[in-house]
């Protein structure tokens, strides 16, 4: 029988995703890294493709998101308060960078920060 799986979240490299991981593993969850391989082969192509996936098994989703949520780290502001999302309020946010042209592709560290919300996914600049 086929198993479905749930895409928890997407790494840029497969460093970023060790940590998650080995939490999942732990609990008992078991989980598979999408594309690992191919960003470990060539790390230039991982925007191209959309960075390591973090599945899990749909029977695991609400538990293994739940453990997730524990163990990300949130944006927080330079006095190390949480962001606040201005469309939900949340304070889920995460940095984010959409990198949407060849010059940010290639220089990173030119692009200006911005929040998504992990709650609503809404996309805000720092204050």
């Amino acid at each position: 029988m086929a198993q479905e799986f749930h895409t928890l979240g997407s790494f840029e490299f497969p460093a970023d995703v060790q940590i998650i991981k080995g939490r999942l593993e732990a609990e008992g969850i078991p989980v598979f890294l999408r594309d690992e391989n191919t960003i470990n082969s060539d790390p230039l192509i991982s925007g191209a493709i959309g960075g390591v996936k973090l599945q899990v098994y749909n029977t695991d989703k609400e538990r293994a998101k739940k453990i997730y949520d524990e163990v990300r780290s949130y944006a927080t502001d330079n006095d190390g308060n949480l962001i606040v999302c201005p469309n939900c309020k949340a304070t889920k946010s995460e940095t984010y960078y959409s990198r949407n042209s060849i010059f940010y592709k290639l220089f990173p560290f030119f692009e200006p920060k911005k929040y998504k919300c992990a709650q609503c996914n809404f996309i805000t600049k720092p204050q």
